[in-house]
């Protein structure tokens, strides 16, 4: 298995401002999140920004970068303008890191990469695991996922999924049914070139889930389920400071 590993990083972040260039350790955040990748089975790691700061950032620390427009409306358009870039043929394999996740773990890389492989009727495949905590079930800020028996993704949301009707009271998650959805990406080179051509979702806007304009027409998503929960990731200071914590002690 031949796959590259594509994280988007921007500098725009409104609750934490910078995000890609805050120091951890002594690191960018986007190196550390790169060089976890490289821990992977991936071929090539490669960094897409429209920020000269985090391209200066990259080369510093001998991490491959590339300048991509300032104008992409999701992280996947950046992908798809990557792809391009990168002369990737339709049928290799992307990998879609995020840049807040330096505490990735290399081995889910490997098998979000691995599940689409595997899954020839797909065109993405993603990574969820149970999630049994009611208060993370509740959370808009979570993104919840439901599968069918096959491990094809049904849907996403913010909202509790699925809804117990007969719950006498609200419901936590149903074992064996509720996923956390983890928010990395594997695709072929050929379906990240026609994303930007698909047109946006009423779900998508809705929810603000850019995977549901997948849904919407008509392909199919993988879900490998993972038995471990990914490290944690970036959104906020107070993240930021947990991150810078957990690396110290040597995590």
């Amino acid at each position: 298995m031949s796959f590259t590993v594509v994280i988007p990083a921007r500098l725009a972040s409104t609750r934490l401002p910078n995000k890609p260039l805050a120091d951890i350790a002594g690191l960018p955040m986007i190196v550390r999140v790169a060089r976890r990748a490289a821990l992977s089975k991936a071929s090539r790691v490669v960094v897409a920004t429209d920020a000269p700061e985090v391209l200066a950032a990259c080369t510093a620390h001998g991490v491959e970068a590339i300048a991509t427009r300032a104008d992409h409306p999701s992280g996947s358009d950046r992908l798809a303008e990557a792809c391009e870039l990168l002369s990737l043929d339709g049928t290799d394999l992307v990998v879609n890191v995020q840049g807040d996740e330096p505490l990735i773990a290399p081995a889910m890389i490997d098998a979000c990469a691995a599940q689409l492989q595997a899954r020839t009727d797909c065109v993405m495949s993603t990574v969820a695991h149970a999630l049994e905590d009611a208060a993370e079930f509740a959370n808009p800020n979570v993104v919840k996922l439901v599968t069918d028996l096959r491990g094809t993704a049904l849907y996403f949301s913010r909202a509790p999924i699925p809804w117990w009707r007969d719950a006498a009271s609200p419901p936590g998650p149903q074992p064996g049914a509720a996923l956390r959805h983890v928010g990395l990406y594997a695709y072929h080179a050929a379906f990240l070139r026609r994303f930007p051509t698909l047109s946006v979702s009423p779900l998508e806007r809705i929810e603000s889930l850019e995977q549901l304009r997948v849904l919407w027409h008509g392909e199919r998503i993988a879900v490998h389920v993972s038995s471990e929960r990914p490290g944690p990731g970036v959104d906020t200071p107070e993240d930021l400071e947990r991150v810078r914590a957990l690396i110290t002690a040597g995590h």
